[in-house]
């Protein structure tokens, strides 16, 4: 985040440990999209693009725009009237809406933000807000060029299929997260979950899974992850499966057998 931020972001982002789950979703989606593109050479190099987009439009239900409707033009008055909104003290209104929004980012996931950009278009990283930006979105955003994305969402649950979808590019999925064993793993370790008592379940995690490869004959996926807002890349068990959670998670809970990496997801862009 920028040091020349308003002073409610840095607020903000100062009492968060960790991005939410809109953030975190947005995020991966983001990457889909930049590997998706540069793998079919729509751009030359990996080029970064805004997940706080999708964060303030994904799940938004916009008015259709009737027809005659003048494009919107900006003017100064527009700029003058967004930072004396800033400044000011929130209205009950916004204050609901306020909760509005937040129980819409809430609900957030990688697929509506990979429709939203179907929909809508994304802007580069730059032309955008930054992650976790809690200011008002000024009414010339709209002004912003945004790059098309033409395509289609898939989805798989098993990871035999998520292998097929990953010949053509990097995919989604998500990732049982317990701790400490995800903050022992070093750049060559392989995280493989629970790891006896004192191990805590903090919950599914949003993912990116960019290769497969083998440490030491045990397969393991390559994914890029988020966590505590720091980003890196963790080699993760395929074979580790497991059944009962950790008593002292805070979402403990007992599930089927499950592997570590579920639920994938993966973009197919069209030129």
């Amino acid at each position: 985040m920028s040091r020349h931020c308003h002073p409610d972001c840095q607020r903000a982002a100062a009492a968060k440990e960790e991005h939410d789950s809109a953030e975190r979703a947005a995020t991966v989606a983001a990457n889909l999209i930049s590997s998706a593109r540069m793998i079919l050479k729509l751009d030359r190099e990996f080029t970064d693009y805004s997940a706080q987009f999708l964060v303030d439009n994904a799940l938004v239900e916009k008015a259709p725009v009737q027809q005659g409707t003048q494009p919107y033009t900006f003017k100064i008055e527009d700029c003058i009237e967004h930072l004396v909104d800033m400044a000011s003290p929130k209205t009950e209104a916004e204050l609901a809406e306020m909760e509005k929004q937040r129980q819409r980012r809430a609900k957030i996931t990688v697929k509506d933000c990979l429709e939203c950009a179907l929909k809508e278009g994304i802007p580069r990283y730059e032309h955008w807000g930054h992650l976790g930006c809690v200011s008002k979105v000024p009414p010339y955003a709209v002004l912003m060029p945004r790059v098309p994305v033409k395509g289609e969402v898939v989805e798989a649950k098993k990871l035999e299929d998520a292998f097929k979808l990953l010949q053509d590019g990097p995919v989604g999925a998500k990732l049982h997260v317990f701790s400490p064993a995800i903050d022992l793993v070093g750049e060559d370790g392989v995280y493989d979950g629970p790891a006896g008592g004192g191990t805590s379940y903090v919950g599914l995690r949003d993912v990116m899974l960019a290769a497969v490869s083998k440490i030491n004959g045990e397969a393991v996926g390559v994914v890029k992850i988020c966590y505590m807002k720091k980003t890196r890349y963790l080699n993760v068990s395929l074979r580790r499966m497991f059944a009962t959670l950790a008593l002292h998670g805070y979402e403990s809970q007992t599930i089927e057998p499950t592997a570590l990496l579920v639920d994938f997801i993966a973009l197919r862009l069209s030129k």
